[in-house]
């Protein structure tokens, strides 16, 4: 809604303007009657009024339905008015709801409490310098969602209400000039028949959209030219008897129904239909009318967007391309007409353009015509796939383009199969082709760019899909090659290791026989041989853990008890180490005491190595509702916060680890992470300001989903 501007409706030229109308049409007010008869007819309200706006009270030039008093006074106060709404802004206000808007001038506005009105819809009347000086307004005692269609007809209206001329400042209405330029000036098509059926009125957008000369005589076959042009949305034939406008005449009001024109040599069009009988003086059927205002884009759009989201819903339950492709690429040709459509994907291991499915609703024999090898740079599909640009052939049989060996094959191949018109388009992820989507047509069409935008936008759909299928195949790819380093890395280690460990362990009992290099030696392959021990035994648990190998040794254990402990052994093996801890006397839960250890050690002594000497490092743990909370906050360098949930990865360490030259395995957080999942816990990484991370694992007190 619009608030008024009391100083448009008082202004003192507007006013006089007013004046000026209202003194050049005395005794004319049955004509702009008619032509509230006509706004409210077709826009489907019960009431309508012409009406100038003055000062202190509106003028009623033109009614239709409207209550007393407002027939009999032609005079309404500003009070009661809605047409000055209109007049203040200067543009069209629609209100679909009176008793819905949230302000109280409207909920209790006199026409909602007095005459149950709830919608209006309403235009200004401008004079010959453009000022506002009424309005044209439709109103109805219901609520209405007023369409913008409704809207541009009710201007075209008002805009021949008033209009200048020479040597008058207001042109006379004559009753049937006025009227026929007003029908013929809508761009909506209109047509009217009287009480018998018979064509009395076309006016020039309704034959335009039927094919006939603009101006003239109503053809006298015009009900018999109907045959074959005419259609239903289902495509069926429709008999002159069920047109809109006919039902009328029998009593149907029709609202907005689809009707679909073909006429030789053009493309479908689709027109939204509404008609309604004509009414005379005494309840005596005069005729019907029907108004058609074309929908052709408006039913494309949402035919896209149609296919668009059978697209989105047939990638959604497919495992991959292939499976996904009939189904997908059967929405498209559905929503184009078209019989057949194709689709090809690049190899990865060849770089060939591979067929991966097709859909054919033709019921033909396939005769050789999909799975062929493209070419590049050769045929539709394989200048698409080249070019990277949707290639579009709106005739085959007569392009001189397709003139190679290959070409002329494929084309001859189309011809025996009634394809006349080909669309490729590039299958894309970002700048990666992908593939392509070649469709086909058994008619000549000349639509290319409205065609592309749909295909580019299935292309683009299923680019993404492949593209993350593919990203999923490497990925398990990759899963099953690590599992596989792992369980080689950690079986073939242990061995030699064994080996090395014992014989250093030998060299070490005799070290006294040895010189100060060689006993340096030894220590040194003990101690590494010791670390590659641990680290092929954490590989092991890992393999185990994940592959439920290794099970968990569940007994009620005192995590308090077992973090503390945790807690004194990090002491004596760090220096200038300041630990806080907050550790009840007491929690107890099921779980494997061993593992749990495991994840408090590998935890405790990430935080220790990373931070700085002499900085203190929390750690506290609370029962929160049925949950234990451990938490152990370090205030090291931290971790990038797009890397923390990589860090619990096999093998990845962070970014700023590394270049700190930080030695360790990549494996810790991948071990905790595992041990934890298994007692149905969570673990994850959070900043600690200003500087620092915290962990922070929550196990259930009741212990692990299968623990006995």
């Amino acid at each position: 809604m619009v608030l008024l501007d009391e100083g448009v409706l008082g202004n003192p030229i507007r006013l006089e303007a007013v004046e000026r109308a209202l003194r050049t049409l005395p005794g004319r007010t049955a004509h702009p009657d008619d032509v509230a008869a006509l706004a409210a007819r077709l826009l489907g309200a019960p009431m309508a009024a012409v009406t100038l706006v003055g000062g202190h009270e509106e003028h009623i030039l033109g009614l239709h339905g409207l209550p007393e008093p407002f027939r009999s006074t032609r005079r309404v106060p500003m009070a009661y008015s809605v047409c000055k709404y209109a007049v203040s802004a200067d543009h069209v206000v629609r209100c679909g709801d009176m008793t819905a808007e949230t302000d109280a001038e409207f909920r209790d506005h006199p026409i909602v409490r007095e005459y149950g009105l709830r919608a209006f819809l309403t235009v200004p009347i401008r004079n010959e310098d453009d000022r506002p000086i009424g309005s044209l307004t439709v109103l109805d005692t219901r609520a209405r969602d007023w369409t913008g269609e409704q809207a541009d007809t009710l201007v075209t209206i008002a805009g021949t209400l008033l209009a200048p001329s020479a040597g008058t400042e207001v042109t006379a209405l004559d009753d049937g000039a006025f009227l026929g330029a007003l029908l013929q000036s809508l761009d909506a098509g209109v047509i009217a028949c009287n009480a018998t059926g018979r064509v009395v009125f076309v006016n020039r957008a309704m034959r335009e959209a039927r094919g006939l000369p603009p101006d003239g005589a109503i053809p006298q076959d015009y009900e018999d030219q109907t045959i074959g042009v005419l259609t239903g949305p289902d495509e069926r034939p429709l008999p002159w008897e069920q047109t809109p406008l006919i039902r009328a005449l029998h009593g149907e009001q029709v609202l907005s129904e689809d009707v679909h024109v073909h006429l030789a040599g053009h493309r479908c069009r689709i027109f939204a239909t509404t008609a309604r009988p004509i009414v005379g003086a005494g309840g005596r059927l005069l005729g019907a009318v029907a108004v058609a205002h074309e929908a052709t884009a408006l039913r494309r759009a949402e035919r896209f967007r149609a296919c668009h989201l059978a697209v989105e819903h047939v990638l959604k339950q497919a495992g991959s391309v292939a499976e996904a492709a009939p189904e997908a690429l059967r929405a498209v040709t559905a929503t184009l007409g078209w019989p057949a459509a194709e689709l090809f994907l690049v190899d990865d291991t060849t770089g060939s353009l591979e067929a991966v499915g097709h859909w054919d609703s033709s019921g033909f024999d396939p005769d050789g015509f999909f799975g062929h090898t493209p070419i590049p740079g050769e045929g539709i599909t394989g200048r698409a796939w080249q070019n990277g640009r949707a290639i579009w052939v709106p005739d085959i049989a007569l392009s001189q383009d397709l003139r190679t060996a290959h070409e002329r094959e494929r084309v001859e191949i189309c011809l025996r199969r009634g394809v006349r018109t080909a669309l490729a388009v590039p299958v894309r992820d970002g700048g990666t082709l992908l593939g392509v989507m070649t469709c086909y047509a058994g008619t000549q069409e000349y639509e290319p760019d409205l065609l592309t935008v749909l295909l580019d936008g299935v292309a683009a759909q299923i680019g993404v899909f492949a593209a993350r299928r593919r990203a999923e195949e490497i990925g398990r790819q990759l899963a099953r090659a690590q599992n596989d380093f792992v369980d080689l890395v950690g079986h073939e280690l242990r061995t030699p290791l064994t080996s090395i460990t014992a014989n250093a362990s030998l060299l070490a009992e005799e070290m006294a026989g040895l010189d100060a290099d060689l006993r340096q030696m030894a220590r040194v392959i003990a101690r590494n041989a010791e670390v590659l021990q641990r680290i092929a035994g954490t590989l092991l648990d890992l393999a185990g853990l994940d592959s439920g190998h290794v099970v968990l040794d569940v007994h009620p254990v005192d995590l308090a008890s077992l973090v503390a402990d945790a807690v004194t052994a990090a002491r004596h093996g760090a220096d200038r180490l300041t630990l806080v801890t907050e550790v009840p006397a007491e929690l107890t839960l099921p779980a494997d005491a061993k593992r749990l250890r495991q994840v408090v050690d590998d935890l405790l002594s990430n935080a220790i190595r990373y931070s700085p000497p002499g900085a203190p490092v929390h750690v506290m743990l609370r029962a929160d509702g049925t949950t234990a909370d451990l938490r152990i906050a370090d205030m090291g360098i931290g971790t990038p916060a797009d890397e923390r949930a990589r860090l619990f990865d096999r093998f990845y360490r962070g970014s700023n680890v590394r270049h700190q030259g930080t030695s360790g395995s990549g494996l810790g957080l991948s071990l905790a992470r595992a041990i934890v999942l298994l007692h149905g816990g969570t673990i994850r990484l959070e900043e600690n300001r200003p500087s620092g991370t915290v962990v922070s694992v929550r196990l259930p007190l009741t212990g692990p989903p299968l623990a006995p």
